[in-house]
C-alpha cells in the first residue's frame, strides 16, 4: 500500500503532513524523533525525557497521530522516558501499511518497536485504537508490560450501533457533518481553540480504515495481571464504558477505573488521572 492510497488526493496528504509538522513544533518538552524498522514497515517515534528513566509508550487512536500528546509530553517526561509512536496506516509518519487486525500483527509490530528502541519492559498508555494495540501486545507478552492504561479502549465490548449509524449519516453532510460528529466525540469537554478544525481537516483528506476491531477473548483478558487503569468519559457516544468496566472486572485482578464527567470519546487532559495511577501503582519486580 502506498501513501497516496491513505489519502484522497496528493494535495490532501501534503496538507495533513503540514498540520502534523506544525503540531510537532508545539511539543511541550525537549524531544528527538527517529524511525524504527519493524516487520510491518518503519515506525515514527517522538522521544522525550531522560534516557535513564522508566519507559512510557504513548499510542494514539484511529484517524490521528502522535500530535495528540504534544501538550502532555512535558508532564510525562519529568519522570519517564516517553516514546510516542505513530500507528501504521494512520495519518502520521509511520509506514502506510495496514497490518491485519486479526492475528498477531500488531503485537509483533509493537514488539519490534520496543526491540528497536532497546526497551525490554514498559508502561503502555493507549487511547481508543491505540489502547487496543496496547492490549494486543499486553496479552501476547504480559511479562514486558509494567502497567497498562486504557483510554476509551476498543476490543472489550462491541461499539455502540447508534454511533455507527450517526457517523455514517453525518459523514454524508460534508464539512458541517464532520464538525458536528467531531464535537459529539469530545462531549462537554472544553476543547482547545483550533482542535476541532484540525480534526475536521484531517478527516476531509484521510481515508479511514474500515471494519471493526476484533474483541479479546476471556482467556486473553485473564493474562492482564499487571496494574491496569481504565479511563472513560460519561458522554462517550462510541463505547459503553460501563459494559467495558464490567467485563474487565470479571477477568482483570488489578483494575482501577477513572470516570471523567462530561467527557466524550476523544478525551482531553487525561494526564492527571494517568499520573495519579502511575504514582500509586507498583511496578512488578524484574524476573530473576
Amino acid at each position: 500500500m502506498n501513501s497516496l492510497s491513505l489519502y484522497k488526493t496528493p494535495e490532501g496528504e501534503r496538507e495533513v503532513m503540514a498540520i502534523y509538522t506544525a503540531a510537532l513544533k508545539t511539543w511541550s518538552a525537549p524531544s528527538t524523533t527517529q524511525t524504527v524498522s519493524t516487520r510491518h514497515g518503519d515506525a515514527f517515534v517522538i522521544a522525550s525525557g531522560a534516557a535513564s528513566s522508566p519507559t512510557l509508550i504513548l499510542l494514539h487512536g484511529a484517524g490521528s497521530n502522535s500530535a495528540i500528546w504534544a501538550g502532555e509530553a512535558a508532564l510525562y517526561s519529568r519522570d519517564y522516558r516517553v516514546y510516542a509512536v505513530d500507528l501504521p496506516g494512520e495519518p502520521g509518519r509511520s509506514a502506510p501499511n495496514r497490518p491485519p487486525w486479526d492475528g498477531p500483527a500488531f503485537a509483533d509490530w509493537l514488539a519490534d518497536v520496543l526491540n528497536g528502541l532497546g526497551v525490554e519492559r514498559a508502561t503502555l498508555v493507549g487511547i481508543s485504537q491505540g489502547a487496543w494495540v496496547a492490549l494486543k501486545f499486553a496479552v501476547a507478552q504480559p511479562e514486558r508490560v509494567d502497567r497498562l492504561v486504557l483510554l476509551t479502549p476498543g476490543g472489550i465490548v462491541p461499539d455502540r450501533t447508534s454511533f455507527l449509524f450517526r457517523a455514517i449519516g453525518l459523514s454524508l453532510l460534508g464539512t458541517w457533518g464532520l464538525k458536528r460528529l467531531t464535537a459529539d466525540l469530545f462531549g462537554d469537554q472544553a476543547v482547545p481553540a483550533g482542535v476541532i478544525e484540525i480534526v475536521v481537516e484531517i478527516s476531509r483528506h484521510f481515508k479511514p480504515r474500515l471494519g471493526v476491531l476484533p474483541l479479546f477473548t476471556d482467556d486473553e483478558l485473564k493474562r492482564l495481571t499487571m496494574p491496569l487503569l481504565l479511563v472513560g468519559g460519561t458522554k462517550d457516544i462510541m463505547r459503553d464504558l460501563e459494559k467495558i468496566e464490567a467485563r474487565l472486572r470479571q477477568h482483570v485482578p488489578n483494575l482501577a477505573v477513572k470516570w471523567l464527567p462530561g467527557a466524550g470519546h476523544a478525551l482531553i487532559n487525561t494526564q492527571p488521572a494517568v499520573l495519579e495511577f502511575l504514582n500509586q501503582s507498583e511496578v512488578r519486580a524484574e524476573p530473576v
